[in-house]
């Protein structure tokens, strides 16, 4: 079965806003890495609105870094599933716009073969955490203190403790820390 990661970049004070932090080298590699074991991308409307057209276009950029150009032609050379009730259409063939039961598109996503399935933006994964469906989180934390802006599961509600299991850390030179559970 594949497995479902989510990964997002949280600054110390649990702030997820794209705008507060950006990955440094290293960190571009982490997230090359992390999409090239994955095949699928899943995403809210917000999300994939934030994610293209803005790195399919990075990947046709030769002007663009070294790092930005892989990550964004592995970021491109994965599916993506956007749930979404407003999102009237999508230009590229490689994008599905589901409007069904988010569980059972989930589950049916899973038991499909291929690569891994990586989710990213806040609302969808809340959802996702809070129906269980989450096997990895890949969370970076970024030495940063932002004072405002959202916070990651900050409307997240669990009828019980979630424990999970810490797979692997890793310390980047810039002080991030990019951490790995898994559920038990």
């Amino acid at each position: 079965m594949r497995k479902l990661i989510y990964a997002i970049n949280v600054t110390l004070d649990g702030c997820c806003d794209h705008t507060k932090s950006s990955p440094d080298e290293e960190l571009m590699e982490y997230y090359i890495k992390l999409l090239r074991e994955a095949d699928l991308l899943v995403y809210g409307r917000k999300t994939y609105q934030l994610m293209v057209p803005y790195w399919p276009e990075i990947a046709k950029n030769p002007s663009e870094t070294k790092s930005d150009r892989e990550f964004a032609q592995a970021f491109d050379a994965c599916n993506i599933v956007v749930f979404s009730r407003s999102l009237e259409r999508v230009e590229d063939g490689k994008t599905r716009i589901v409007r069904s039961d988010l569980r059972e598109e989930i589950l049916q996503l899973k038991e499909q073969p291929g690569k891994n399935i990586l989710v990213g933006g806040v609302d969808l994964p809340s959802q996702l955490m809070q129906l269980g469906l989450i096997d990895e989180y890949r969370i970076v934390v970024a030495p940063i203190f932002a004072g405002k802006g959202r916070r990651l599961f900050e409307d997240v509600t669990l009828s019980e403790n979630r424990h999970l299991k810490l797979v692997e850390s890793k310390l980047s030179n810039s002080g991030s820390v990019a951490l790995r559970y898994s559920k038990q």
